[in-house]
């Protein structure tokens, strides 16, 4: 599969809308690039679109692809209520389907949605004091992070209400014990914000290695100075034509 083709799975370039299509190329780049990253977790974990329409219906992955098999035609289409849409081979996490669909029903600006187990963002999630001000990175994603208790493999709908009501507004979230998450309104926000939270995990692991008595805290200034720095956005749209450069020499196929 030197080409990153699934076998099995027809193309759907020309079969589904051109707005479709293309969140169906940017998801499946999504999941190509945290594969590039290290950031997978063998079949688990998950990231989602929401297809441009009224109708809520979302994109998610084939459940027992790697995510560097994932392509834009093997993505599965389902709706709020977990059904899929389209002849598949394949099905669907029913972890997964609780996370995003909570999230895609509340809010309209989570076009992309991202949740991942790395090593370093599990760590950080499962830090009594959460993510600290320690690098510049951790100073952009704290504005923008939220944090949601434990409650067990996300497989019970009724944790959906209090997912949402953690989540709020924020882009960022730690869900504690279990990993992280970002959300965008487009898949290139989406990656950027997961980027900067994965990296201020890693940068904080590698920080408290000498203890926690040993680190030092960004002055307040600062972090309020970084605060009205990134209120605008920071700038996924810059930084994603890069990406999918990078992923075209080292990953290709993810937009069969």
């Amino acid at each position: 599969m030197a080409d990153g083709s699934v076998t099995g799975v027809a193309s759907l370039q020309g079969k589904v809308s051109a707005e479709e299509w293309q969140a169906r190329v940017d998801l499946a780049a999504l999941y190509r690039l945290v594969a590039l990253y290290g950031w997978d977790d063998l079949i688990y974990t998950h990231i989602s679109a929401r297809i441009p329409g009224p109708e809520h219906h979302f994109l998610i992955n084939p459940y027992g692809l790697l995510f560097e098999e994932i392509t834009a035609s093997s993505l599965v289409k389902i709706d709020l209520d977990g059904n899929i849409l389209q002849d598949t081979p394949y099905f669907i996490n029913p972890a997964g389907f609780t996370i995003h669909s909570a999230i895609h029903a509340a809010r309209e600006d989570a076009r992309y949605v991202m949740h991942l187990h790395s090593d370093d963002g599990v760590a950080v999630a499962a830090q009594a004091e959460g993510l600290l001000p320690l690098s510049q990175h951790a100073l952009i994603c704290l504005p923008r992070l939220a944090y949601h208790d434990y409650e067990g493999i996300a497989l019970n709908h009724d944790e959906r209400e209090r997912l949402v009501a953690d989540i709020g507004d924020k882009t960022m979230m730690l869900l504690k014990n279990h990993g992280t998450l970002a959300v965008g309104d487009t898949a290139a926000n989406c990656w950027v914000s997961m980027y900067y939270l994965e990296r201020a995990c890693t940068m904080q692991i590698k920080a408290m290695s000498g203890g926690r008595d040993k680190v030092l805290i960004a002055p307040e200034a600062s972090q309020a100075e970084v605060r009205s720095q990134v209120a605008r956005g920071i700038g996924g749209a810059l930084a994603w034509p890069g990406c999918l450069r990078k992923l075209d020499r080292e990953l290709p196929g993810y937009d069969a």
